[in-house]
């Protein structure tokens, strides 16, 4: 193919299809296996489209909620999948994520990888009520499904209750209306053992 636009294009689309080779820790509701970062692109989008009602601003750009969902995670694909509850490995996330977000989008013409840089910096920055949406969405999945596997990931990991509080209650700046549910959730997890509650406040031992 020669050096031009469609062939830049094109080279894009070819090594992101390496996305559907990278699995998360979440597992799928009905199969149990893997969640791949193609999937979960593809379900956050949906999200969106049918709940983007619930955002705390009414008059939402959907479509750049949709853009910066759809490419968020393709740094992935050098980065790897990080999870959320890694604090060693989340340490250098966003740098090894950033020079990833530069080789890939690189592979566009410069009009289309300054344009899908620029949403994957505003995605990562969330400051605009778009950016803060994609992110409750972004955060909120991953609690859903985990919810409907009785907890794989968190369990798998150890991961208690106040850490999922810790790392989600940020649902609430995009959504108050998916926090409020989401916390509803995690409650009643705790309560049938699906999510561990926590470790007792200190000096509050346990006794044999």
């Amino acid at each position: 193919m020669p050096d031009s636009r469609l062939a830049r294009q094109v080279q894009f689309i070819v090594e992101v299809d390496k996305l559907k080779d990278i699995y998360r820790q979440t597992v799928l509701i009905h199969s149990g296996r893997a969640e791949n970062d193609a999937e979960h692109s593809w379900h956050l989008c949906l999200l969106v489209i049918v709940l983007a009602e619930h955002a705390n601003l009414p008059d939402l750009d959907t479509l750049r909620v949709l853009k910066m969902l759809i490419i968020h995670d393709v740094v992935e694909i050098d980065a790897g999948d990080t999870f959320a509850y890694d604090e060693h490995r989340m340490s250098d996330q966003h740098a090894r994520e950033a020079r990833a977000a530069e080789r890939i989008f690189g592979l566009l013409p410069e009009d289309q990888a300054r344009e899908l840089r620029e949403l994957w910096d505003e995605f990562e920055a969330k400051q605009t009520p778009e950016a803060r949406f994609a992110t409750a969405v972004d955060r909120f999945q991953p609690v859903l499904l985990n919810l409907l596997t009785q907890g794989s990931a968190w369990r798998r990991h150890g991961v208690t209750h106040d850490r999922v509080v810790a790392r989600n209650r940020h649902i609430a700046e995009g959504s108050s209306t998916l926090w409020e549910l989401a916390e509803a959730m995690l409650e009643e997890a705790v309560r049938d053992g699906r999510l561990p509650a926590g470790p007792p406040p200190e000096g509050h031992e346990g006794r044999s």
